[in-house]
């Protein structure tokens, strides 16, 4: 298939440069126009895409290489932007920074993959002449680097006028605007990136104020001009197989809220009518569903209200060691432990569901990608097949299981991760289903099987009818 979606990717010199706080800006300023509006993150980042959809009100997409491959990436990015007026990527890190020593499957790799034009997002403040410098480095490091412009972050108007003159007659770079300092809109951080946009109470008046910013200092037209002159994208769409009626459980609130979508859309596509629930205020798991998934998240901050939720943890308790099937990653992992051990030495009691406690530490434990290959089989999968994913998270336990091998990319260093067996995935791995439907087809025939058990023998013989 082909797309050719008007699209463009903000990208930087490195992190913390402000590229959400721009592509928020720009996202807001072109839905303030009327436009549709398509938003992606590059790499594997679950933060910066609840920015974007509560901004556009759709759901925002991740786009990672490594995770689920490069013809995925542009079936993702050509899928979502049908209809939309203009498509814009987040990027990630350091444009050229990528997997070690290289620029593997970073987010110079990613706009290359989508023939994507590139704005690079800038920080001129004590410089002069030497900017141009800087942007015609990365302009030139590699051939064909796709950068096309630059939008200068915390400069006032009449600095702005100033850079604009300098880099664009000492480059054939294009100066696409600039955004001030605002004070009330800085976006705070924490230990796993920015705070949850749910986190912000006055979030709505901080975007609102980032938008009409955009819509003075930002070259819109210029933007939506570069973006429509973006070459086509071809891609082979992947094969998500119907398998059968379930229903599962999804926790989502402010202590699970890490899920890339296209995971629920994986598996809503195979059948699955997906159940959200609350662990923080729900009593116990939704009725009648076949399977449950808790993802990541910050439980770590709400460990009075989810220790103190004692009907909830008994029923998940009760419900797994009876088969019900789960798929936990890092925080919904940590949960499904003993107990945890906060900061200050103090333990909380948590479902119980796996032996172990998980702690918090003082630095990032086993962070990056990594290679999952199977030691047995499990609920997800065989002995031997595999999965790319990642890890990040400042806890770790005492049991991080045994069933998977992962191994970090063009690197020696490898260790053992998940607790899997024929009911059961959890661990601090994050996946992505795209990467390999298989793990979500499996998932769902074992969800299958426990939903028809689980309903009259009537109902059930429904639910075959319909398979």
């Amino acid at each position: 298939m082909k797309s050719k979606a008007p699209r463009f990717m903000i990208s930087a010199a490195g992190s913390n440069s402000g590229k959400t706080t721009v592509t928020s800006a720009i996202l807001k300023a072109f839905a303030m126009k009327g436009k549709k509006v398509a938003a992606f993150k590059a790499g594997p980042d679950y933060i910066d895409p609840m920015f974007h959809s509560r901004i556009i009100k759709i759901s925002s997409r991740n786009l990672d290489k490594f995770m689920i491959g490069e013809n995925n990436c542009r079936y993702i990015m050509g899928k979502n932007s049908m209809g939309m007026d203009i498509s814009i990527i987040e990027g990630v890190m350091g444009y050229y920074d990528g997997i070690g020593h290289n620029t593997s499957c970073s987010s110079y790799e990613l706009a290359s993959a989508l023939n994507c034009p590139v704005v690079l997002v800038i920080n001129p403040n004590g410089m002069a002449a030497s900017v141009c410098a800087i942007i015609e480095g990365f302009k030139n490091f590699r051939e064909k680097s796709n950068i096309k412009g630059v939008i200068l972050n915390n400069v006032s108007h009449a600095m702005f006028e100033y850079y604009k003159k300098i880099i664009e007659s000492n480059t054939d770079v294009r100066v696409y605007g600039y955004m001030p300092h605002l004070e009330n809109c800085r976006l705070e951080s924490r230990h796993l990136g920015l705070v949850t946009a749910e986190e912000i109470g006055n979030l709505e008046s901080i975007i609102e104020e980032l938008g009409e910013q955009a819509l003075r200092s930002i070259d819109l037209e210029g933007l939506y001009t570069l973006a429509e002159n973006s070459d086509f994208i071809e891609y082979d769409e992947p094969t998500v197989n119907y398998m059968g009626n379930t229903k599962i459980a999804v926790a989502q609130d402010k202590a699970f809220c890490f899920y890339y979508q296209d995971n629920l859309d994986v598996l809503a596509g195979m059948g699955a009518e997906i159940v959200k629930f609350s662990p923080l205020k729900d009593k116990e798991l939704p009725k009648g569903i076949g399977g449950l998934y808790i993802g990541g998240g910050y439980p770590e901050l709400y460990m009075d209200e989810l220790s103190g939720n004692k009907s909830m943890l008994a029923d998940i308790k009760e419900r797994i060691s009876a088969g019900l099937p789960i798929f936990a990653e890092c925080g919904g992992y940590m949960y499904l432990m003993e107990s945890f051990t906060d900061k200050d030495g103090k333990v909380y009691s948590l479902a119980g569901a796996i032996e172990g406690n998980s702690y918090m530490t003082g630095s990032l434990k086993r962070f990056g990608y990594i290679s999952l290959t199977s030691q047995h089989n499990n609920l997800m999968c065989g002995m031997g097949e595999s999965i790319n994913g990642h890890e990040f998270h400042y806890s770790d336990s005492t049991n991080t299981g045994n069933s998977f091998l992962a191994e970090k990319p063009e690197s020696d260093r490898s260790w053992k991760a998940v607790i899997a067996d024929d009911t059961k995935f959890v661990g601090y791995p994050h996946i992505n289903f795209m990467g390999n439907l298989r793990f979500a087809e499996n998932f769902i025939k074992k969800s299958i099987e426990y939903y028809k058990s689980s309903i009259p023998g009537r109902e059930a013989q429904k639910i075959d009818a319909t398979i």
